[in-house]
């Protein structure tokens, strides 16, 4: 994980720490990368911390950010139809629905912790989303303007041009997809349910590669658990896991298969027992303590010999993730209704 060198191996290296949930660590390298002068670059960076901010309940923070990352890159992209507009579409800054935040998700286990933040069909704190970080500075929190501030400003950008695709989504049409998944989070989050589905939309309509069409699945789950549709949540969630091992995606995989156990278990359909003990256990091998605790929690809803056993490591694994975090990001998990700080 290198901490210098390129812009695109300290965003990677940042993925990585926040994965692992070392989330004060993946701060110190993705804030000066969304603060630069790459639009693509600053527009993936702040998708990224959007997630780690959502993972621990930070849902209206990270509407700043994923607001940030879509004006980084524009709203249109090629196959789009139609376009959101600065005065009212859903995904621009404090106008609409768009940039929301806050909220349970799903089946009340707490995998709001997972990513996204949606709102669930249980008794607690839920939710999936972007799989990756928590900034550490001051202007994170506090939505100072980025330093690519309107899709017009990152249009003139030569660097938002490219050649040539990257596989894995880390281009022009992944970070808009990135931004647009963010932003459904985090409506989902407020229960705007309507404005999460137009912007799923628009997010698969940047981007159909297999990363977006995973996290796409995961908030597609979400959107009809909060709807009240369990049984339309397993077909979204196990095309997101079915696409994650197809690629040997190994935290998609684990994050996908918290996702689709906990629809199939709300659906009452068989399945769900063996997935989030799977979830659980390769979390803990793959040292993913981000997804972990919260793998630990679910786990522990369906595994009734082990449960004990499986709250206490959440509670240790959320333990030391907390203490990797820098102090802004310990006080909203604190403040959070969806992280379960202390006992029980």
């Amino acid at each position: 994980m290198p901490r210098d060198g390129s812009p695109r191996q300290r965003l990677l290296a940042a993925i990585v720490l926040g994965a692992r949930g070392r989330y004060a660590a993946a701060a110190e390298l993705l804030d000066p990368l969304r603060r630069g002068r790459n639009p693509l670059t600053a527009s993936l960076a702040a998708s990224t911390l959007a997630s780690h901010r959502r993972q621990l309940g930070a849902h209206v923070v990270a509407r700043r950010l994923d607001g940030e990352a879509l004006l980084a890159v524009g709203l249109r992209g090629v196959g789009e139809r139609g376009a959101a507009t600065a005065g009212g579409g859903p995904g621009l800054a404090g106008s609409g629905p768009g940039l929301a935040g806050g909220g349970p998700g799903l089946a009340g286990s707490g995998l709001a912790a997972a990513g996204s933040g949606s709102r669930g069909v249980g008794s607690g704190p839920a939710g999936t989303g972007a799989d990756s970080p928590v900034p550490g500075s001051t202007s994170a929190t506090t939505g100072s303007p980025p330093a690519t501030a309107s899709p017009s400003t990152s249009a003139s950008q030569g660097s938002l041009v490219e050649s040539t695709e990257d596989p894995d989504g880390l281009d022009l049409q992944g970070a808009r997809a990135d931004a647009f998944l963010g932003l459904a989070a985090d409506n989902l989050a407020l229960g705007r349910i309507s404005a999460a589905r137009r912007l799923a939309v628009r997010a698969a309509q940047a981007d159909r590669r297999w990363r977006s069409t995973v996290r796409g699945g995961w908030v597609g789950a979400e959107i009809e658990l909060a709807a009240g549709q369990p049984e339309a949540a397993v077909a979204p969630a196990r095309l997101a896991y079915e696409t994650a091992v197809a690629r040997h995606a190994r935290r998609h995989i684990v994050k996908s298969g918290i996702v689709l156990g906990v629809a199939l278990l709300a659906a009452g359909q068989d399945g769900a027992r063996e997935l989030l003990v799977a979830a659980a256990a390769d979390a803990e091998k793959y040292e993913l303590d981000s997804l972990g605790w919260v793998a630990d929690r679910v786990a522990a809803d369906v595994d009734h010999d082990r449960a004990e056993e499986y709250r206490f490591r959440s509670r240790q694994v959320l333990h030391a993730v907390l203490r990797r975090a820098d102090p802004c990001v310990m006080r909203i998990a604190h403040e959070s209704p969806w992280v379960p700080i202390g006992p029980g």
